[in-house]
């Protein structure tokens, strides 16, 4: 499938018209299939590369190593979490995968909450350093779009950007090993929505992402070269009363003979900090589309998610 592909070059060039443009590619994008292929988005392929080789050479270590980075009180928030510990909601079988998260390091004095430091991993050199400059550019690339929504939803432009510095985002580096015996199923990550308000997707060493279309079919996404894949979560879904789509996605296996091989994907998942109201936005209200959700702040629905996924109990 081809998604729709936008250069977050118009929104910075200072013309209005292709600024104007692209809010209205995103925005319609956003309301019809809830997934874009951002071009020049900002994140050097000399880092995405450097990423990927350090994400690659941790999960090579001994499974002993990797749990000595797994620490159970912060319920996957940071460090490694090991194989088969997550699953979607709704589902009880496990996703085929372990990962590595990343998360914020508050910035100006900040006091509004207390992050957990992040994991500091000594076998890979620069591990830490990369994790951080990916981090920093995805949070802005991120910004910059969401400002550009902010715009499409008649906001002010800059609406989300208090909400997101500062905020609870987190870089995930996930590996699906290679499949060693007859799977139960097809798939390597069930069916499910992300529950932040968009998702950086830094392309995949191999193919497998498949979204749910409007018509129940599913359908193949491969990322395009010197792109990142870019998706509406189920905050800003219920922000905007199912104006923008969460759209429904997974991860299926390779062909047998590609079972021998690993698959490593590494999302940024865009955060706003906690206290943010989720309540639907006025302008998002009619008698045609009534109020879908209760009014919740990001991190009692945050809490709640992480409960229904089992990285929390």
């Amino acid at each position: 499938m081809s998604i729709p592909s936008v250069d977050l070059l118009d929104f910075l060039s200072g013309n209005p018209v292709r600024k104007n443009d692209f809010v209205q590619q995103l925005g319609k994008a956003y309301e019809e299939v809830g997934f874009v292929a951002v071009k020049n988005h900002g994140v050097s392929d000399n880092l995405i590369a450097n990423l990927y080789q350090y994400v690659q050479e941790f999960f090579s270590l001994p499974l002993e190593k990797k749990k000595s980075y797994e620490i159970a009180e912060l319920a996957g928030q940071r460090g490694y979490t090991s194989f088969g510990k997550e699953h979607a909601k709704g589902s009880d079988a496990p996703d085929l995968k372990e990962f590595f998260q990343y998360g914020q390091v508050s910035r100006d004095n900040y006091k509004e909450e207390e992050y957990p430091d992040n994991v500091k991993v000594s076998e890979v050199s620069h591990f830490n350093k990369t994790f951080d400059d990916a981090y920093r550019g995805f949070e802005k690339s991120g910004t910059a779009l969401l400002q550009a929504i902010a715009l499409y939803l008649g906001l002010d432009e800059y609406y989300f950007d208090g909400f997101v510095h500062n905020g609870n985002s987190i870089l995930r580096a996930i590996h699906y090993p290679p499949i060693t015996h007859e799977p139960a199923s097809a798939i390597r990550a069930e069916q499910h929505e992300d529950i932040n308000l968009i998702t950086l997707l830094v392309g995949a060493s191999t193919d497998g992402l498949e979204i749910l279309s409007k018509q129940g079919d599913w359908i193949a996404v491969t990322s395009l070269p010197e792109q990142i894949v870019v998706n509406v979560g189920d905050m800003l879904q219920r922000f905007t009363n199912n104006k923008l789509i969460s759209t429904t996605h997974r991860v299926v296996n390779p062909k047998r003979e590609l079972w021998h091989t690993s698959r490593f994907s590494i999302p940024f998942f865009l955060h706003p900090r906690s206290s943010m109201s989720l309540k639907c936005l006025e302008i998002c209200v009619d008698e045609t589309h009534p109020i879908a959700y209760p009014d919740a702040s990001a991190g009692e629905y945050l809490d709640e998610r992480l409960r229904e996924i089992g990285l929390k109990k």
